[in-house]
């Protein structure tokens, strides 16, 4: 176990931490956790703003620059960039990616995991990359006999997934709490304020940003709640629960 609670967020392209963990991010770092950001991509096949604000030459770093505002705006302590090309990431060496994220989760020893679900949330062909690569480094992070040199085996306590359906779509319902996959429901209400900021950081994606986030009668709804999907772990007595570390004798 870490010598704190841990959560670490393991994401295709900036942008995708605030859509979906801004919250999390806010409560559990509030709280005295750490939480850890990995970004597969910079992103760079993404919009560049309506008018434009950099090039196309210029949008991996300007991205790169908003991503690691948003991380701060909502308490996330590392923020680690594997570089990999924006929808090409399926195409990464297995073996490359595998050794980076077994460091990264031998190093900080998380105690939950955050990532895509199998399909991506909206198939998109770098989610499911992500979430496939970040399976496979779980399970090799927990076996002594891959890298040894990048230091102890480590088990996490929980995978989370993104629900099947997303979270945008489940509002629409107004009963997205009885929705199969929605294991966890948390209340992020003291920190919606910061999930704005940290959306709206994102200024050269204001365009999805705002469609979903910002123009829909849910908003509000939207902004309030995260929800995941639990792919491992400690069995929980209902669902949905409110607490991540809910059944893993953990205290946040």
């Amino acid at each position: 176990m870490s010598p704190r609670p841990t959560i670490l967020l393991s994401f295709a392209h900036p942008d995708d931490e605030s859509f979906i963990a801004a919250g999390i991010a806010c409560r559990y770092s509030a709280a005295g956790g750490r939480i850890i950001l990995v970004t597969a991509t910079l992103g760079e096949e993404g919009k560049r703003g309506d008018p434009p604000l950099a090039t196309v030459k210029e949008l991996p770093q300007l991205r790169q620059a908003e991503l690691r505002e948003a991380a701060a705006t909502i308490g996330i302590e590392s923020v680690h960039l594997l570089g990999y090309r924006d929808r090409q990431l399926e195409k990464a060496a297995h073996q490359e990616i595998r050794r980076q994220l077994v460091t990264l989760i031998r190093q900080f020893r998380p105690d939950v995991v955050i990532t895509f679900d199998p399909n991506g949330t909206n198939l998109h062909p770098d989610h499911i990359a992500i979430s496939r690569f970040t399976s496979d480094a779980l399970a090799a992070a927990a076996d002594p006999r891959w890298f040894h040199e990048t230091g102890r085996p480590h088990v996490i306590h929980r995978l989370l997934w993104t629900t099947p359906v997303p979270p945008w779509e489940l509002v629409r319902t107004g009963n997205f709490s009885f929705e199969a996959g929605v294991d966890f429901l948390i209340d992020i209400h003291p920190w919606v304020a910061r999930k704005i900021a940290a959306l709206r950081a994102h200024r050269t994606q204001h365009l999805s940003i705002d469609r979903i986030f910002f123009s829909t009668p849910n908003s509000d709804c939207l902004l309030r709640y995260e929800m995941f999907r639990q792919a491992w772990g400690p069995a929980l007595n209902h669902r949905p629960m409110n607490d991540l570390f809910d059944g893993m004798q953990i205290v946040v």
